[in-house]
């Protein structure tokens, strides 16, 4: 204990930390590093519980897990918040330029000034911002996506049988691919709408922790949150239909011309290349596909009170389709190739077959 000191014959007790104007100056700072040091500690705590739950649920690489049982749903949902997620918030930095780009092309002429135009106004750590719900959000799409895909696909199968599953493959892929899409996006599109309006909006939050609870309060919460639904499913739907049934058939048709021979004779390094280049081309054919959506999406996020017809106004159709594409193509191709890349790792890792170059699996009653 501190001891008090004498004054003039009377005991005064020692001056307060507090009143020293230095470490008032401090505090905040202190506090906002105490609070960033406990919510890493929660999500470290969360994560571990999440794979504690999945050591349960999918079995260890040297067992065998049945193709179609529970075990492979759930290996397939886990490899889909790790291909989503963690990509998705490695690109960060790109995403926010492109996002930035389309919102404000004024100030963000190009990808080199719309990064040099962030370091300058908000530093190096604002190339991340928003990575928190990218993150979230992402993830939670991709658990829905692959592991939903994997069940509509088997599930399509079934209904069309050996014959027609094997001669309309292709619309297989595609019917799936939506199915599950239209699930995943009601999972991704409320830290969607937060994550723009972190990322265009720089005084408005630092991230998701204080971002979602003032999107709510001045947007209310279904109304604002889910505003951009459907815009989000005219960017992701084709999108994903785009990258899972154009992915099967590129990957066939690698096995079938460039690698003489079978898939089931290749190495798995060699079957996860091919992967990661077949997800590399369909990604390309998705940014295509999906970018008028993207940009809406990014508009109608940012703008409050705007219209699909607002932003047709102000972008133009040509703008529409072509302002901050060949950033897009360079990340979206990055990205889905990443994507597939890991997906297929994961399940090789469970002990499970890449994805892609055989026919669609036969009726088991």
């Amino acid at each position: 204990p501190t001891k008090k000191k004498k004054k003039n014959g009377r005991l005064r007790s020692p001056t307060s930390p507090v009143s020293d104007p230095k470490l008032r100056l401090l505090l905040p700072r202190l506090h906002q590093q105490t609070f960033r040091s406990e919510r890493l500690r929660f999500a470290k705590i969360y994560l571990q519980r999440v794979l504690r739950q999945w050591r349960f649920a999918i079995p260890a690489p040297s067992e065998k897990i049945a193709m179609y049982s529970p075990a492979f749903y759930a290996a397939c949902t886990a490899g889909g918040i790790f291909s989503c997620g963690l990509t998705h918030m490695a690109v960060t930095p790109l995403d926010l330029v492109k996002c930035n780009m389309q919102i404000n092309p004024a100030k963000y002429k190009s990808i080199t000034s719309g990064f040099g135009v962030l370091l300058k106004e908000q530093g190096a750590k604002g190339f991340f911002r928003g990575w928190v719900p990218t993150l979230l959000g992402y993830s939670a799409q991709g658990a829905c996506k692959f592991g939903f895909y994997e069940f509509f696909k088997k599930y399509y199968s079934d209904m069309a049988g050996p014959e027609f599953a094997t001669k309309y493959k292709t619309l297989i892929y595609l019917a799936g691919s939506a199915s599950a899409e239209v699930i995943a996006d009601v999972a991704l599109c409320p830290l969607e709408a937060v994550k723009v309006r972190v990322q265009t909006q720089p005084g408005f939050a630092r991230g998701l922790s204080d971002g979602f609870p003032k999107f709510v309060k001045a947007e209310g919460f279904a109304g604002r949150l889910y505003k951009g639904l459907v815009p989000l499913w005219g960017r992701q739907i084709p999108y994903t239909m785009m990258k899972f049934a154009s992915f099967e058939t590129i990957v066939e048709l690698i096995y079938k011309h460039a690698i003489p021979a079978p898939k089931e004779q290749c190495s798995k390094n060699l079957q996860l290349g091919v992967s990661f280049a077949g997800g590399y081309i369909a990604g390309v054919f998705c940014a295509i596909v999906s970018h008028p959506a993207d940009n809406l999406v990014s508009f109608l996020n940012n703008a409050k009170g705007a219209t699909a017809g607002d932003a047709v106004k102000q972008l133009g159709l040509w703008g529409l389709f072509t302002r901050g594409l060949p950033l897009r193509i360079v990340m979206i191709g990055t990205l889905t190739g990443a994507q597939w890349g890991i997906y297929d790792a994961f399940k090789v890792f469970v002990g499970l077959p890449t994805t892609g170059g055989a026919a669609p699996p036969p009726i088991k009653n």
